[in-house]
């Protein structure tokens, strides 16, 4: 009975863990010219635009994977907007702002030969990690 009282209280303890791990990294997709309110600390990021979109087009064969510079403006509650420039291959893929890390990890959509995106089809995936 002891063991079971013990496994029990070892389980809550450490599945509480795991879930404030879980709250403190999050996932985000936004379109071009959206925000979202990451908690209640009241971090807001905006996607504004991408800036440039050098990828390699689906289909082709490229000599390395190009790049896409994106720009996001973030701020804090009651403060005002700042802005960063985040790039999906090239250096400066990531920022630290008000106690988080944010990285981009995706930009949909790929490019496709001979296509243009239009820049008001773009979304971002963007982690948000509270440092």
């Amino acid at each position: 009975m002891r063991s079971l009282i013990l496994l029990f209280i070892l389980t809550v303890i450490f599945g509480s863990f795991q879930l404030a791990a879980a709250q403190t990294n999050r996932e985000i997709k936004l379109p071009v010219n959206n925000q979202k309110a990451i908690d209640n600390k009241g971090l807001t990021v905006k996607f504004v635009s991408v800036l440039e979109d050098s990828r390699c087009a689906e289909g082709t064969n490229c000599i390395w994977a190009g790049n896409a510079k994106v720009q996001l403006d973030l701020k804090k509650k009651n403060g005002a907007w700042e802005t960063f420039e985040l790039n999906t291959n090239l250096e400066k893929q990531e920022i630290e702002f008000g106690g988080y890390l944010i990285k981009i990890t995706e930009l949909t959509p790929a490019p496709k030969e001979n296509a243009e995106i239009d820049r008001t089809d773009y979304i971002g995936t963007f982690s948000v990690t509270k440092l």
